[in-house]
């Protein structure tokens, strides 16, 4: 997809972080963006700011965990802006993983998947079927993680199953799309190459209400907090930008490619021995150091 100049893309989680230098990015080349966030006043701040550098952008606020928000952000869409070219499906959060997997609750493990796995499958529910009438070419990218989506860290158990999740469904879509001739193509983007600086580890700021741990729970590690503890193992933590990661989707979507993968050596290794161990049916081991 070359001609990005007076398309509509809809980016959820596009407050900050990676979503906002999506809609940055795509919004600089000339595309319309509509930008969708759960949280009020980012939103704001943000559709204020690329306002200012001469973008058009609308933003709504779309809760994507519920199926009924993110169908009348389709609508609301479809009602001032008319056909959806590009659909981000990008917010995503990460609970505080502080217990082994059999004793995390159940909350964590709702809220997680209600955002990160929901919300993809109800972003693609509302869109898809009208980006595929319409008949123009166009992308649905959703996010995913190295972590889970192509290996995963043990540490964290519930984000790398939403991030997995996240990866198969993309590529069950992006091959049903094919076998449908249709116009419209599907990809995932990786964020990377290393751990990116957003504010997903204050995610916890969003989260529901009902979906509050019973348990209760302390303080999740900022990514300072996780570069201290890497520090202290005897590594440096490398972090992306979201703009770096924004100039590797602006490329995935010019080449129509599936994987928008940006490669670190950490990342290129730990997917050699997993597969590796899949191929030669080794049993798995635990990560040396922090992952």
């Amino acid at each position: 997809m070359q001609d990005l100049q007076g398309k509509l893309a809809v980016i959820t989680g596009g407050a900050s972080g990676v979503g906002l230098a999506l809609a940055r990015a795509l919004g600089t080349e000339g595309t319309r963006v509509v930008v969708a966030d759960v949280e009020t006043a980012a939103l704001e701040e943000a559709t204020a700011s690329l306002t200012d550098d001469g973008i058009e952008v609308d933003g709504i606020v779309t809760d994507v965990s519920r199926a009924h928000s993110v169908d009348a952000l389709a609508a609301t869409v479809a009602e001032r802006h008319g056909d959806v070219h590009i659909l981000c499906n990008n917010a995503r959060v990460g609970a505080f993983e502080d217990k082994p997997v059999w004793e995390l609750p159940l909350e964590d493990w709702r809220w997680t998947l209600d955002v990160n796995l929901w919300g993809v499958i109800h972003g693609v529910r509302a869109f898809l079927p009208a980006m595929l009438a319409h008949g123009e070419a166009g992308h649905v990218v959703n996010t995913s993680s190295g972590n889970g989506g192509l290996t995963l860290v043990p540490s964290t158990p519930i984000y790398s199953t939403s991030k997995s999740a996240v990866s198969s469904f993309t590529e069950s879509l992006h091959l049903q799309l094919v076998q449908a001739g249709a116009n419209i193509k599907a990809a995932i983007l990786y964020p990377g190459p290393h751990m990116v600086e957003t504010n997903i580890f204050t995610a916890y700021r969003n989260r529901p209400s009902e979906l509050q741990r019973s348990q209760g729970q302390g303080q999740p590690p900022s990514l300072d907090d996780i570069k201290a503890i890497v520090r202290d193992l005897g590594e440096e933590l490398s972090t992306s930008s979201p703009e770096e990661v924004a100039g590797h989707f602006m490329d995935g979507i010019r080449q129509d490619a599936f994987w928008i993968l940006p490669m670190s050596e950490r990342t290129k290794k730990a997917i050699h021995e997993r597969f590796t161990n899949i191929l030669e049916r080794r049993t798995p081991r635990p990560p040396e150091g922090f992952f």
